[in-house]
C-alpha cells in the first residue's frame, strides 16, 4: 500500500496520462473536423480519382495553390459551373487553413456530392508534407 503513497509514483502517472493526452489530440481534433491529411488526399487523387477545388480567392490562388487543383471562390461556389459533373467521386476542398473549405463542403452536400472531403490544416498543411504547389498569375 506504500506504493500508492509515493509522489513520485502519482507524477509518473500524471505524465503518463498528459503524454497519451497529447498524442491523442491530433487524432481527436481531426475526427471532429471531418478533414483529412495530407497523404490521404494524395491517394485520393490517385486512386479515386478525386477533383481538388481550392476555395480561397483568387489573389491567394495566385500565391500558392496545389497543382491540378481549380479554383473556385466560396463566394461563388453555389453557381459555378466548373464544378465536377460526376457527383459521386470525392471533391477535395482546400484553402489556407482549412475554415472556408469546411463550410464548402457543407454547400457541396446540399448540392448532391456524395464525397466533398476537407484538407485538414489547409494548404499550410500541404506545404508542411512537403508536397508540390504551384504560382499562378492573378
Amino acid at each position: 500500500m506504500q506504493f500508492f503513497f509515493d509522489p513520485i509514483v502519482w507524477l509518473l502517472i500524471l505524465a503518463v496520462l498528459v503524454s497519451g493526452g497529447l498524442l491523442a489530440w491530433p487524432t481527436l481534433t481531426q475526427a471532429r473536423s471531418g478533414g483529412v491529411a495530407p497523404a490521404e488526399v494524395v491517394r485520393l487523387i490517385n486512386r479515386e480519382r478525386a477533383s481538388v477545388i481550392d476555395v480561397s480567392e483568387p489573389g491567394e490562388y495566385a500565391a500558392g495553390h496545389i497543382v491540378g487543383s481549380r479554383n473556385i471562390p466560396i463566394g461563388r461556389l453555389e453557381v459555378a459551373p466548373e464544378l465536377p459533373k460526376n457527383k459521386t467521386l470525392p471533391v477535395v476542398l482546400v484553402c489556407a487553413t482549412g475554415r472556408r473549405a469546411a463550410k464548402a463542403a457543407k454547400a457541396l452536400e446540399a448540392k448532391g456530392y456524395a464525397k466533398p472531403v476537407v484538407l485538414s490544416g489547409g494548404l499550410a498543411a500541404w506545404k508542411t508534407a512537403n508536397l508540390p504547389v504551384e504560382t499562378a498569375a492573378a
